[in-house]
């Protein structure tokens, strides 16, 4: 008896790791069709670009193997390099600004007053116009003759402004626009942190006489500290890969002096047409984009654990 149970435990035993490999037999073509799709869609076009940026590729011409080459002339092309001082310097500002403006709208919103919820409704309308919508309408506001700013600066006595179309202002104005258009998305990220917070420890900290400033500082900021590293990742790759607006706008002018990475690399590709150049580009600016996505990581990793 012991002996025939002791068979029919061993069979059991045996049974189930065959019993998982008939599922995972019957269950992969479910993988298929989507590895299908992420082979398609992500996983080739990156090798060919790879390919590319390794090749002398122009479009309607053939191709020869360069090796590095094209890595090379970036790092002795000034324009790109310049490109890439210019995004960051966007980037820093499109979401230092909307952070600050956002955190402050957040919690002017999160207090009740009369009307609060018409308030929010037109305080988020930016974010609901799409990007090329917003820049043909600023465009029109930018002109130096006909633009309504200027008319409001001569109002107020101000000297009218060049706006765009002077090289030491364009990037502050772009700037302008990507915070008037970007800053409700952060306040409501910032909101709904707010509303999740806990009352208890505001409690404890009014009967212990805690000023406003105290409760923000030593309370608020920490529990909403999470919610901050959201809005500043998506911020960044939001204003890391700003094309329209920039574009539409300026096209990368006056000059190149709003020529952000995304401008080079679409002249590069679909205006001289070296799109072994542009490959080369695009792989250096995934690695940039990727660096800055392991420190922001990095960085929601040590708030979580704090």
């Amino acid at each position: 008896m012991a002996g025939t149970t002791a068979t029919l435990d061993g069979a059991a035993a045996g049974s189930a790791p065959r019993r998982r490999r008939n599922y995972a037999r019957q269950y992969w073509w479910f993988v298929v069709p989507c590895g299908a799709v992420v082979l398609a869609t992500i996983i080739f076009p990156w090798v060919f670009t790879l390919w590319m940026s390794a090749h002398e590729y122009r479009l309607g011409g053939g191709s020869s193997w360069v090796g590095f080459a094209n890595y090379a002339k970036l790092v002795s092309d000034e324009r790109f390099l310049l490109s890439i001082v210019r995004t960051l310097y966007f980037t820093a500002l499109s979401v230092l600004i909307p952070m600050v403006l956002g955190l402050l709208a957040a919690l002017a919103f999160h207090r009740k007053f009369p009307l609060r919820g018409l308030a929010r409704t037109i305080f988020i309308l930016p974010m609901m116009a799409t990007p090329v919508a917003v820049a043909l309408v600023w465009t029109m506001m930018f002109h130096p003759q006909l633009g309504v700013l200027n008319w409001l600066l001569q109002q107020m006595g101000i000297p009218p402004s060049m706006w765009v179309y002077e090289a030491s202002s364009v990037i502050p104005t772009l700037v302008m626009v990507e915070v008037w258009h970007w800053t409700p998305l952060v306040m409501l990220i910032l909101l709904g942190g707010l509303a999740s917070l806990p009352i208890d420890p505001y409690e404890a900290a009014k009967i212990d006489g805690a000023t406003p400033w105290q409760a923000f500082r030593h309370i608020t900021l920490p529990l909403l500290a999470p919610f901050l590293v959201v809005a500043l990742i998506i911020r960044t790759i939001d204003a890391l890969k700003a094309f329209d607006t920039i574009y539409v706008i300026t096209q990368g002018g006056p000059g190149t002096a709003s020529e952000t990475i995304n401008i080079f690399l679409y002249l590069q590709a679909f205006a001289y047409y070296n799109l072994g150049y542009a490959s080369a580009v695009v792989v250096v600016f995934f690695t940039i984009i990727i660096a800055l996505a392991m420190v922001l990581l990095w960085t929601r990793a040590r708030v979580k654990d704090s």
